[in-house]
């Protein structure tokens, strides 16, 4: 039986590679929806990506849009690192041929997470405003939910000093969720600034003849180069897809079991992860915190995701 997942994203370069890999022919997931949230650009374009990613690869499930700005304040987005249209660098099709459906994707998610059988894991790449205003509106819902599964965070930021870009744009939301009781597997950036897609790696994307791979290879590349010029990587890391890959082969990743508090106030702690590696809070453990992946595996199996589409 496949597991059944809704995938919460602000597409996003990394966001839409990771679709790709949860929809492969070798993924043992069934997506149930597609929600989005403002993040990386504005949610109606992020809205729009999600649909165009869906047609290209075939793939027919509901789209719902979501939050337009976390639970306090304005929306931020990314532009710096995703382009104006969020995915800048490879050609889609001008205007999709399916639109989002008319429900808002909290209440979508509400309505898979209620009429299941089979409870659902959530798979959120973006800010948590849409699941944690889910959990707020329908806190039932926690029962039939069997793990969030999330990129954000780490021991050190990206947007701040100490902050990720995911959780510092909706830290009151963040900490609803890490504070949810739900179980969680957290993709941070200790983790994620591993997986580079570098040269090698582009060219083993390239290789494969197949126009859903030419699409990854172009994203790679657009992404590789603001990478390069904002934060001097020599190769860009595709943090979301490490939810997709997790999901696809767990043993790909090494997970510590502790404690995640959000911080929701200061100048730079404003959305810090507070990572308690070592216990000294004593506090339960809450979160599956990833630390380490292996790399070859990891290409491996990315590579035979990218090859599925072929056969």
């Amino acid at each position: 039986m496949k597991r059944k997942v809704i995938l919460d994203c602000d597409p996003g370069h990394d966001d839409a590679i990771s679709i790709i890999l949860a929809a492969s022919q070798i993924s043992p997931l069934q997506i149930e929806a597609i929600t989005t949230v403002a993040g990386n650009v504005e949610v109606e374009k992020c809205t729009y990506n999600a649909l165009n990613v869906c047609e290209m690869i075939g793939l027919d499930v509901p789209v719902a849009e979501g939050a337009a700005k976390p639970l306090k304040g304005g929306p931020v987005t990314a532009g710096d690192f995703h382009g104006e249209s969020g995915l800048d660098g490879p050609e889609l099709p001008t205007i999709p041929t399916k639109g989002p459906v008319e429900q808002h994707a909290v209440d979508l998610i509400i309505e898979k997470a209620l009429q299941t059988e089979q409870k659902i894991t959530l798979v959120p790449t973006g800010p948590l405003t849409n699941i944690a205003s889910a959990l707020i509106k329908e806190p039932g819902i926690k029962k039939n939910i069997e793990e969030i599964v999330l990129m954000g965070g780490g021991t050190f930021g990206n947007w701040t000093p100490a902050a990720e870009f995911n959780i510092w744009v909706d830290a009151e939301a963040a900490k609803h969720v890490f504070e949810s009781g739900i179980p969680i597997t957290m993709f941070g950036l200790d983790v994620t600034h591993q997986a580079l897609a570098d040269r090698k790696i582009m060219d083993m994307v390239a290789a494969v003849d197949h126009p859903v791979a030419q699409f990854v290879f172009e994203l790679l590349e657009f992404f590789s180069k603001t990478y390069k010029d904002v934060f001097n990587f020599e190769a860009g890391p595709i943090h979301d897809a490490c939810t997709a890959m997790y999901l696809i082969e767990p043993d790909i990743f090494e997970c510590r079991h502790v404690h995640v508090d959000v911080e929701t106030s200061g100048e730079y702690t404003t959305g810090m992860t507070s990572v308690d590696l070592l216990g000294v809070t004593k506090k339960e453990p809450n979160v599956h915190f990833a630390v380490d992946l292996d790399k070859e595996k990891f290409w491996n199996v990315f590579e035979k995701a990218l090859r599925s589409y072929v056969d």
